[in-house]
């Protein structure tokens, strides 16, 4: 394809991509496929002769559409929003045409300082402690990661480097090994799977702590727990705290926490994946405080903050702890600014070595909505979260089961969590909209989070009316059942 051909099918793409945005309301929410579908739809190897534009723009909706949740539509209430709007999307493909793989200052300038100074944006915008910014000169300072997963990894991974040098340094008898093997991180019982995933890859133990009634985690449950494990000779390093849990949006307490962690020499890591955009408008930033004792902090713009994937930022205090960590140089990644004390060579922040330019996405979207723009977006899914939960409440049958604080609400019908699984059951059958559960402690919850960039309140009332009339049929089904047993 020659660059006048890309000018024709690219702009046809523009329009395949904003038709499929603007009427997206119009396909079923989730796919009419079974696993292998796609399969005996192509060919088993790849063409030998070149084929056609028209040939591969045809098949989108013959072979991929029908295999596609669509997570943009106003009918999807499941898991958390995937941030999308048109800046980022235009935003992406300037991304993909520049083309280049920002590993160093040198393989391009400006892909690593505009990410410096788009997570200084991000960082004042929800308020930041000061140290965690990097400015002109200071030693924190905001990376992009690929998501919160990577975030809570790269951190664990610092953490314990920080640990072992700190312990060999007091007791210079002790091996790596000696460390290692007693090393601990803990975490929520509501936080997510990926931090016990983080420490299965750091090949260090990680344990639960209990949360309250509330589903969060106060100071004296990890306090319990540290003396438990310090008395048995571990040493604990690391405690993941969540901003906004991903069964029921749950906060810990970081005013007990943060002092904990930093008296025990523990990294203080916050993961608020979700929850972190709403910290923009200053009604939410109260359930931020704390963050001052953290080590670490991480939210997903691509989340809530209209960022397409991959975007998640994450900021450290001291980023000597991640360049201590992870810094190998090899001949062919050096450059002659390096030492210089003014680039950051962000590979020595991340898992991987190459990175995309994807601080375009956030400054394509942080000047093109502005922070009013974005505080509106978010406000009103907030707004529409309530207006579910009042629905709920107004029917008797049903319970909420957590403090509806952001964008997500957790209900169920009063009764069996075989009654609850059969609703969701019926709910995801119909597939006019599409949800997932979760468990909180022994019983099982439909999640309702609001998602779509275009959902209204009309969406809402529907997938109200549709889970109330469903709840109906399948409450009659199960009495009669009842009584014939």
């Amino acid at each position: 394809m020659e660059a006048a051909e890309f000018r024709k099918r690219g702009k046809e793409m523009v329009d395949y991509i904003a038709d499929y945005l603007e009427k997206i309301d119009k396909r079923q929410v989730f796919p009419d496929v079974e696993p292998g579908y796609l399969r005996p739809l192509i060919p088993d190897c790849a063409p030998q002769d070149p084929e056609s534009f028209e040939d591969v723009f045809k098949d989108i909706e013959k072979i991929i559409m029908p295999g596609v949740t669509h997570w943009h539509s106003p009918y999807f209430f499941a898991y958390f929003p995937a941030a999308s709007s048109f800046p980022a999307l235009l935003a992406d493909m300037l991304c993909g045409g520049i083309g280049c793989v920002g590993f160093s200052w040198a393989a391009s300038p400006a892909c690593t300082e505009l990410e410096t100074v788009m997570l200084d944006w991000l960082g004042k915008m929800i308020n930041l402690p000061e140290e965690f910014l990097a400015g002109k000169d200071g030693q924190g300072g905001g990376v992009i990661q690929g998501s919160a997963s990577e975030a809570t990894l790269i951190s664990l991974l610092a953490a314990r480097t920080k640990t072992i040098r700190r312990m060999q340094s007091e007791k210079p008898e002790l091996t790596e090994a000696d460390i290692m093997g007693r090393l601990v991180a803990y975490a929520s019982d509501q936080a997510h799977s990926s931090v016990e995933r983080a420490a299965l890859i750091g090949g260090v133990k990680i344990k639960n702590v209990s949360s309250d009634n509330t589903f969060s985690v106060r100071g004296s449950a990890l306090k319990k727990v540290l003396d438990e494990d310090k008395a048995s000779g571990l040493i604990p390093f690391f405690f993941c705290a969540t901003l906004g849990t991903t069964p029921c949006c749950s906060f810990d307490k970081l005013l007990e926490l943060g002092p904990i962690c930093n008296k025990e020499n523990i990294w203080m890591h916050i993961d608020a994946a979700y929850a972190g955009s709403a910290f923009i408008c200053p009604e939410f930033r109260h359930l931020l405080n704390g963050v001052e004792f953290a080590d670490s902090f991480n939210f997903n713009p691509h989340k809530w903050m209209l960022v397409n994937f991959d975007c998640s930022a994450m900021w450290v205090k001291k980023r000597s702890d991640l360049t201590g960590a992870f810094k190998l140089e090899p001949l062919y990644l050096q450059h002659h600014h390096q030492e210089s004390g003014l680039v950051t060579d962000y590979r020595h922040w991340q898992i991987p070595l190459g990175r995309r330019f994807r601080s375009l996405k956030l400054w394509f979207v942080l000047r093109m909505y502005g922070v009013t723009g974005l505080q509106e977006h978010i406000r009103k899914h907030v707004w529409l979260s309530h207006q579910f939960e009042h629905l709920v409440l107004q029917d008797e049958r049903f319970e909420i089961c957590a403090e509806v604080v952001l964008g997500l609400v957790c209900f169920r019908l009063k009764g069996s969590n075989e009654l609850n699984k059969a609703l969701l059951k019926s709910i995801n059958e119909a597939k006019k909209i599409h949800l997932v559960p979760c468990h909180l402690r022994e019983k099982f919850v439909l999640r309702f989070a609001i998602c779509s960039r275009t959902v209204e309140s009309t969406h809402i009332k529907f997938a109200w009316q549709h889970i109330s009339q469903l709840a109906t049929d399948l409450l009659k089904t199960w009495e009669q059942n009842h009584h014939q047993k």
